[in-house]
């Protein structure tokens, strides 16, 4: 399974597995002497493709099956060393070249982008819940985030926009807005576009590496 987003940044796969997974003590001596730089955010209506390359060979295998006019660039991402590829319009082609990468060299890949709209927040509902915290690992399948900025009160706008509950979640050790958990990879990539559309910045990773902290925010 594959998997977006941010400005720490995110892609659909095909049965890729997309999230970034803890594969760093795999680099070798040379490359982790090296200083990498962070990954750059995508820029307004630029979708970016981060491929997961730890280790010096991972890099030399994908630099050598994309085509030169790509321009991939080695940085950090979530502590973790990706391929930046940048420059793709549209998620359908950033999502076929993630799925290329997968199948040609084996690689998983995580799909960013920029929101295009500001977020405005709602204002919170009277509505209260009593919510049990819980934190549990999800199962297989399709995990949407969104990173609130430490403005839980986004919650609200992103329930909206789902027209559904959202849950607090951890990924990659930081905290997100659970906005979809789903096997339908379909339901999943509409979410995320829907949530770009609204502004916010999301992730469409594989939820077998996500927390669940609590399966609904509480509204008060």
């Amino acid at each position: 399974m594959c998997i977006t987003f941010v400005q720490r940044f995110p892609t659909l796969p095909s049965t890729l597995a997309l999230a970034i997974a803890p594969l760093i003590g795999g680099i070798s001596p040379v490359f982790a002497q090296q200083a990498i730089p962070s990954c750059q955010p995508p820029t307004p209506g630029e979708y970016v493709l981060l491929v997961v390359s730890p280790t010096a060979d991972n890099q030399k295998q994908l630099r050598s099956a994309l085509p030169p006019e790509l321009k991939p660039i080695n940085c950090k991402y979530l502590n973790e060393t990706v391929t930046r590829i940048g420059g793709f319009k549209k998620i359908d082609d950033a999502n076929r070249w993630a799925r290329y990468v997968n199948n040609i060299v084996g690689l998983s890949a995580i799909i960013t982008t920029k929101p295009t709209a500001p977020v405005t927040a709602i204002a919170p509902t009277t509505t209260s819940q009593t919510i049990s915290y819980r934190p549990q690992a999800l199962g297989e399948g399709y995990a949407v985030l969104v990173d609130y900025f430490n403005r839980p009160e986004l919650a609200n706008t992103v329930q909206q926009v789902v027209e559904g509950n959202v849950g607090f979640a951890s990924y990659g050790q930081r905290p997100y807005l659970l906005a979809v958990y789903t096997t339908n990879q379909k339901e999943a990539y509409n979410t995320l576009q829907k949530l770009n559309e609204r502004g916010f910045f999301a992730l469409l990773v594989d939820s077998r590496k996500v927390m669940l902290l609590r399966s609904t925010v509480s509204l008060k």
